[in-house]
């Protein structure tokens, strides 16, 4: 089977200091893949590199065959608008925007508006009758949902999840981890979650610890 996202030899260092090398990783259509690790081992640059949003030291990293850490910054960028669902941990949502049109941005980008979509993505996270509030009005457990509808919209095939049940409550966690599952499944896609939460990663097809010196399953 063809990979959908493959990760060779990934290395990244600040300055003297190393936050991983050695990274390798497969991950097939329909997987769902949880990274363990304590705050500050680099999960979120891991990501983040995988994305395309930070440099890296060394390696590659190919979507669907394109090796992203190849192309160059406006290619990247127009590779991710249509490949990659990304959930931030510091939400990233744009504080102008409604809620609607902060979960609907991902498809105007593309051209291809969509509000029904919106919507279900809206009920699908708890977050009916929201549409039009501004961010500032929202808490950050909501603001968090915005983020995850947002990654989620456009059906990319990759989903890069980064802490997405840091501020939700259990039942909501669970809500979430299930919608992220149904995406996997039903679009073919596949998800990398990267959490300190062994309940959240519990609930992949495959676990691996990340530390200074690589990834292990």
């Amino acid at each position: 089977m063809a990979m959908l996202l493959e990760v060779d030899g990934l290395a990244k260092r600040y300055g003297d200091t190393a936050v991983f090398a050695g990274v390798d990783l497969a991950v097939a259509p329909g997987e769902f893949i949880a990274i363990l690790g304590e705050s500050g081992v680099g999960k979120s640059t891991l990501l983040n590199c995988i994305a395309g949003l930070d440099t890296v030291d060394a390696g590659t990293v190919r979507i669907e065959g394109t090796a992203i850490t190849s192309l160059a910054e406006p290619q990247q960028a127009l590779f991710r608008r249509v490949h990659l669902g990304f959930v931030f941990q510091a939400f990233h949502v744009l504080p102008h925007l409604s809620v609607a049109q902060n979960v609907g941005l991902p498809l105007l980008l593309q051209r291809r508006p969509d509000a029904a979509r919106v919507q279900e993505l809206l009920a699908a996270v708890g977050l009916n009758g929201l549409a039009p509030r501004l961010p500032q009005t929202l808490s950050g457990g909501q603001l968090q949902r915005v983020a995850i509808a947002r990654a989620l919209v456009h059906r990319p095939k990759l989903i890069l999840a980064d802490e997405p049940t840091g501020n939700l409550d259990p039942a909501t966690a669970e809500r979430v981890m299930d919608l992220l599952g149904r995406q996997v499944r039903e679009q073919g896609a596949a998800c990398v979650l990267v959490t300190h939460s062994r309940m959240a990663a519990a609930r992949a097809d495959r676990v691996f610890t990340l530390t200074a010196s690589g990834m292990q399953a």
